[in-house]
């Protein structure tokens, strides 16, 4: 019985994690992008700092009429926003917060169950753009998918670099293996891991299937209200997720000074400051290209990926 209630507290708490940390990004990326970019909305909706501007985004999205294309695929198009944001649930559940079991779920195999997972978010955009019966849409579905497949493998690498320093890929015992003199020679695979899973994301500037000066809005186009509100939380989610994973892997999680049982807190401290990260780098730097998204994939962060594995083998053999 208190096996079973255990686990439920901990779904519990990574559900309400996801409910709530998506949208503390989003609020933030508001006022990060206010402050860089002198946006005045963002800073005074409701008085203090900008405070309603959530809420005011919230009830703009509901009140939109739902509307779905007469030649749509109706459930493919209705089934795709949850297609989108489902997995990033699901890979949150798996990620440990802090020490003596502080995690959803424990898997064995984590690395493999949480990329694997990842990239079933792509079929939420695929199906919508398929579904939504128009070329537009279609053709930043595939666009997405076209990403996705180049982006996937430098990921892949990335991760398995810290798989063999740690010689598990369980992500707790990646944690429980890791000593700070991994950060240094490890640094190339973290900026390698990090710059894939925002492609991935198609968050800026690896935003050309979606933006609206190339291709309207991709996948999303014929989306309105609560459905493109829900592609909108998946982005979100989808940084948290792999802000936490890029502290797992790469930044020692909950290791740090004075950690014991404020363990957790360094791993949210750690993540929110990659999340702000993500959100300087979209207001920083101008758009890729198509070709240029694909150029950076195979020629830079595929061979950085496995010059990273054969330094992580070097390092290895030395140590033992």
């Amino acid at each position: 019985m208190m096996d079973v209630l255990d686990v439920a507290w901990r779904l519990l708490a990574v559900l309400l994690a996801f409910l709530t940390l998506p949208l503390l990004v989003g609020q933030t990326e508001h006022k990060v992008m206010a402050h860089m970019q002198g946006r005045v909305g963002p800073m005074y909706a409701g008085g203090f700092h900008g405070w309603a501007q959530l809420v005011a985004d919230g009830v703009k999205f509901a009140q939109k009429e739902d509307i779905v294309p007469a030649g749509a695929d109706r459930r493919i198009f209705q089934l795709a926003p949850a297609v989108a944001l489902i997995p990033y649930l699901l890979v949150l559940i798996a990620i440990p917060v802090g020490p003596d079991g502080m995690v959803g779920q424990a898997i064995d195999a984590g690395i493999f169950f949480v990329l694997a997972v990842m990239g079933v978010g792509v079929l939420g955009s695929l199906m919508g753009g398929w579904a939504s019966a128009n070329k537009f849409s279609l053709l930043g579905g595939l666009r997405t998918a076209a990403q996705l497949m180049a982006y996937e493998l430098p990921l892949l690498l990335a991760a398995a670099s810290v798989a063999m320093a740690a010689g598990t890929v369980s992500l707790p015992g990646i944690l429980d293996a890791f000593e700070w003199w991994w950060v240094p020679w490890q640094l190339v695979g973290a900026a390698v891991f990090f710059t894939a899973g925002l492609a991935e994301l198609q968050r800026p500037p690896f935003d050309a299937p979606v933006a609206d000066s190339e291709i309207i809005f991709g996948a999303y186009t014929e989306y309105t209200g609560l459905r493109f509100a829900l592609f909108l939380l998946a982005e979100y989610a989808g940084i948290v997720v792999l802000c936490a994973l890029t502290t797992v892997l790469f930044l020692g999680g909950w290791h740090g000074p004075w950690a014991g049982e404020l363990g957790w807190l360094w791993t949210l401290l750690k993540t929110a400051a990659l999340a702000f990260v993500v959100i300087w780098l979209r207001v920083s730097y101008p758009r890729l290209r198509e070709d240029q998204l694909q150029r950076l994939a195979w020629t830079v962060l595929v061979p950085l990926a496995l010059a990273q594995i054969a330094l992580t083998g070097v390092v290895k053999v030395v140590i033992q």
